[in-house]
């Protein structure tokens, strides 16, 4: 999976709109130079996802690769976890409509 000195991140899916692409979520520890304290720092990036498989939620590991666009330079390299999929219930809409 490694490829030379490609970077390999872990993150989380923040967004699937988009066709072919994902927005991944990926957090780093950082210690503050003054503080001494442990910040966490995200920050969200563009992955290639070429089968659509990805879905709003999801663990996923990317890899760097060429730039595939302007803003596109990861791509999704295996689906580490499903996430949780949150249907609305047709009971509890009606009665939010009912009262709204």
């Amino acid at each position: 999976m490694e490829r030379g000195r490609r970077k390999v991140r872990v993150g989380r899916v923040v967004s699937d709109k988009m066709d072919k692409t994902v927005v991944v979520a990926v957090e780093t520890l950082v210690r503050h130079p003054l503080y001494q304290r442990t910040v966490r720092r995200t920050k969200k990036v563009k992955a290639h996802d070429a089968e659509n498989t990805c879905r709003v939620g999801d663990k996923v590991r990317i890899m760097e690769c060429r730039p595939l666009s302007k803003e596109k330079r990861w791509r999704v390299v295996e689906i580490i976890e499903r996430g949780k999929r949150f249907d609305v219930v047709p009971a509890v809409a009606e009665e939010i409509s009912d009262n709204g």
